[in-house]
């Protein structure tokens, strides 16, 4: 039996040797005839050149920087010839299975399938590839054995790894089930829950000290006096913006200068800026940017104020003072850089109060021996702040107030160039028109003042 079985190897050992040994020399028949060669020899080199071309010239590329990766064609078939080496059956089958095709038997008298049994797909691309895998397996079983690191059989009984579908991912729900309310959760625990009201105010301010300095000398060519000044300016803002209807604005402004007068003999320093002014505005919102506003503003003044050498005052604690109610629509642009509320009042009341009996009221407006003036009139007053650049800050009011028979009119600047935070230097620029007070011969209804300062400036 063993003589029998060694016998029946050999013999497919020989048929496939044959069968190799027929298909090789079509090979070459096949080149002689397509290419018309004569010289066995050549047509040998051009057979092995042409197969080295179709099978591993296409690895030249891989040396070539200029070839993109995505020419070679990379063949998943040939991949148990590139993961750890496992011995697997179908090398030693392929081995004894010998699939050949005859060669020129073409006659429908003898159907090649009942003559020679053998599988119809042997010579598909798939057994192709397989049957050279299998023949590089084998010559690397029988040289290498030693390199085996698995086996088919183990390969085999590992589980397949597989995502399982969850019915849980796709729910079954009807279109009624999706209004019907949620069931009420038994376990619930307390829980502490703090509500805090949105606060709406807002505060902000801002601070200066501001000096100014000037030396002549007692000899000086053109004559001149030494002077130094010191102003204080102090801005504090609470403003209310619930951000749908209502805004209550809040202002309070004090501004208190003093400066050296050589010429005076009575005193050594005069009030030259004095003024606390508190204003509000509450509006109601109209349109995007109108609102309909109330505003109310008091003003008045400090300290006693004299000319030089004399004791005579001409202003003081409230004389006067100023108490201004009005009604009308406020227009507000509220940006980043612009901050601008222009008011009109068709209706306005102002009072003016003149207390101390040693200022004469009849520079303020009223008749001698009066202390309250009465006016009934328009109001026009303008608010803007503008930041031209960071370091450049521009602050200006402006105030039109007339009973149909005087005009009174302000015109505050103050332009404030910021050093840092916390060094400025600022130029105050007042113009005033009055034409309803006392005014001596030849001098006009216009006035003017105007101080530059530097010192320390704060905001917050």
């Amino acid at each position: 039996m063993k003589k029998e079985i060694t016998l029946l190897i050999l013999l497919c050992f020989a048929v496939s040797l044959f069968a190799q040994k027929r298909d090789h020399s079509y090979s070459l028949a096949k080149l002689h005839q397509d290419t018309g060669q004569t010289s066995f020899q050549k047509k040998y080199i051009d057979t092995l050149s042409t197969l080295y071309d179709r099978y591993l010239g296409v690895l030249d590329s891989l040396n070539n920087d200029s070839v993109p990766e995505r020419q070679i064609d990379l063949d998943a078939k040939y991949y148990r010839l590139f993961v750890p080496l496992a011995y697997y059956h179908d090398p030693v089958k392929d081995a004894f299975n010998p699939k050949w095709k005859p060669l020129g038997l073409k006659s429908p008298q003898y159907p090649i399938d009942e003559l020679f049994p053998i599988d119809k797909n042997a010579f598909n691309t798939t057994e192709r590839v397989n049957h050279i895998v299998n023949k590089a397996l084998l010559t690397t079983y029988l040289l290498y054995p030693n390199l085996v690191v698995n086996w088919e059989r183990n390969i085999s009984r590992r589980s397949i790894f597989e995502v399982k579908r969850s019915d849980n991912l796709r729910p079954k729900a009807s279109v009624i089930d999706l209004f019907k309310p949620d069931p009420m959760m038994n376990n619930l625990e307390e829980v502490s829950v703090i509500l805090r009201r949105p606060n709406f105010w807002y505060t902000s301010g801002n601070g200066s000290l501001q000096f100014s300095q000037n030396y002549i000398s007692s000899n000086w060519y053109k004559g001149g006096e030494s002077t130094n000044s010191a102003l204080v300016n102090l801005q504090l803002n609470a403003n209310y913006n619930d951000k749908q209807k209502l805004q209550f604005d809040n202002r309070l402004e004090v501004n208190i200068g003093f400066n050296t007068v050589p010429s005076d003999t009575i005193r050594q320093y005069k009030v030259n800026t004095d003024l606390l002014r508190i204003s509000s505005k509450l509006g109601v919102k109209a349109t995007s940017r109108w609102y309909y506003t109330i505003s109310g503003e008091f003003n008045t003044q400090f300290f006693h104020n004299y000319n030089a050498n004399t004791t005579q005052p001409v202003s003081a604690f409230l004389s006067p003072a100023n108490l201004i109610f009005s009604i009308g629509m406020d227009y507000k642009v509220d940006k980043k850089n612009l901050n601008l509320s222009v008011f009109i009042s068709p209706g306005a009341y102002n009072m003016r109060y003149v207390g101390n009996k040693n200022v004469d009221e009849t520079q303020f407006g009223l008749k001698e021996g009066d202390f309250f003036l009465h006016d009934i009139g328009s109001k026009f007053q303008t608010t803007m702040k503008w930041t031209v650049i960071p370091s450049v800050i521009w602050e200006s009011r402006l105030y039109y107030f007339t009973n149909y028979k005087k005009v009174e009119a302000e015109w505050e600047n103050t332009f404030n160039f910021v050093l840092n935070r916390y060094l400025s230097t600022k130029l105050f620029v007042h113009g005033r028109f009055d034409d309803g007070v006392t005014r001596p011969d030849g001098t006009s209804y216009f006035q003017l003042k105007e101080l530059l300062s530097f010192g320390v400036n704060y905001a917050w």
